[in-house]
C-alpha cells in the first residue's frame, strides 16, 4: 500500500510540474497552449537521446533538457504566439495545436516512431524502511519535482523577475505602463513552461516510456488537471494532478487492497479508471465549474 501511495504521489509530481507550466502560460496570455503535451514527448525523448550516448543518470541531463526545453519553449512562442496575440484567443488556440503536431512529427523523424526509455534520475531499483520496500525512482520523482517548485515559487515571489511576471499575468496593460517588456516576460514564461513539461517528460520516459504521438493523452490530461484544480490557479494546478493520479494508480488497485471488491476487477481496470476520471472531471464541472480552487482567470479559450 505503500508503494501504491508512493506511486500515486510520483505520479503527483510529474503531471504537477506540467500542470503549473501550462497554467502559467495561460495567466500570462490568455489563452491556452495545446502544445504543452508536446514538450513532454520532446523533453523525454532528449533525456532518452542523451542518456544513451552519455551513460549519465537523469539528474545530470536535467539542466540540458530544460536548457534546450526553454529554448524549444521560446520559439514557439514566438511563432504560435507573438504573431497573433492581438487575434482572437482561438486563434493562439489553432495555431499551438499546429506546433504541437509539427514537435511530435519532428520528433517522429528524429527519433524514430519506437518508445523510447530515458534513465533514472539517480537510479533504479529500491530500498528497505522497516520491512516495506521504496522505489528509489518514486522517490527521486517526488524530490525533484518539490525542488523545482520550490525554486519556481522562490523565483516567482523573490526576485525581480518574479515580480515582473505576475505583473504581466495580473495586467499587461498595467504592467507595460509600468515600464515592464511584456513580450520578453511572456518569452520567458513560455520557456519556463516548456522546461517543467521538459522535466516531466524526463520523469515520464523512465517511468513509463515515451513515445511520439503521446502529447494528446498528456495535454488532455494537463487540461483536466488545470481544469478540475480551478483555472489559472497555481495550487489548483497540484490539486488537479493529485486527482488524475490517484484514478491512475490508485483506483485501479482497488480490487487488490480491498479483496472484498475483486469480484468487480474489470470496473475498476486502468480503461475503466480512466472513463471514471472524466465522469468526475464532468461532476466537478457541474458543481463547481470554476474549480476546487476558484477561478484566477475568466477569460477561457
Amino acid at each position: 500500500m505503500i508503494q501504491l501511495l508512493l506511486n500515486a504521489l510520483s505520479l503527483t509530481a510529474a503531471y504537477s510540474l506540467l500542470a503549473m507550466g501550462f497554467v502559467l502560460v495561460l495567466n500570462a496570455t490568455g489563452a491556452v497552449n495545446l502544445a504543452h503535451g508536446s514538450f513532454v514527448i520532446v523533453g523525454g525523448l532528449i533525456a532518452a537521446a542523451l542518456g544513451s550516448w552519455l551513460n549519465l543518470p537523469g539528474a545530470a541531463l536535467l539542466p540540458v533538457v530544460m536548457a534546450g526545453m526553454v529554448l524549444i519553449g521560446g520559439g514557439l512562442a514566438l511563432i504560435a504566439y507573438y504573431p497573433l496575440r492581438d487575434r482572437p484567443a482561438v486563434s493562439v488556440f489553432i495555431s499551438t495545436i499546429s506546433m504541437g503536431a509539427i514537435l511530435e512529427t519532428a520528433s517522429r523523424l528524429l527519433f524514430g516512431p519506437s518508445p523510447r526509455v530515458a534513465p533514472p534520475i539517480i537510479s533504479s531499483g529500491s530500498f528497505q524502511v522497516g520491512g516495506v520496500t521504496v522505489g528509489i525512482q518514486a522517490v527521486s520523482m517526488i524530490v525533484l519535482a518539490v525542488l523545482l517548485v520550490g525554486a519556481q515559487y522562490v523565483i516567482l515571489s523573490r526576485t525581480t523577475l518574479g515580480k515582473r511576471l505576475r505583473a504581466v499575468a495580473e495586467d499587461r496593460e498595467i504592467a507595460t505602463t509600468l515600464g515592464i517588456n511584456v513580450n520578453t516576460m511572456i518569452l520567458v514564461t513560455f520557456g519556463i513552461a516548456a522546461a517543467l513539461a521538459g522535466s516531466a517528460g524526463l520523469m515520464f520516459a523512465n517511468t513509463f516510456y515515451i513515445t511520439p504521438g503521446d502529447g494528446e493523452a498528456y495535454m488532455i490530461k494537463t487540461y483536466v488537471a488545470a481544469t478540475m484544480g480551478g483555472w489559472g490557479s497555481l495550487r489548483g494546478a497540484v490539486a488537479g494532478a493529485l486527482i488524475v493520479s490517484i484514478f491512475e494508480v490508485l483506483v485501479p488497485s482497488l480490487p487488490v487492497v480491498i479483496p472484498v471488491m475483486a469480484g468487480a476487477q474489470s470496473l475498476f481496470s486502468p480503461t475503466a479508471s480512466t472513463i471514471w476520471l472524466y465522469l468526475a472531471f464532468l461532476i466537478v464541472l457541474f458543481f463547481r465549474p470554476q474549480g476546487l480552487f476558484g477561478e484566477a482567470v475568466q477569460q477561457r479559450a
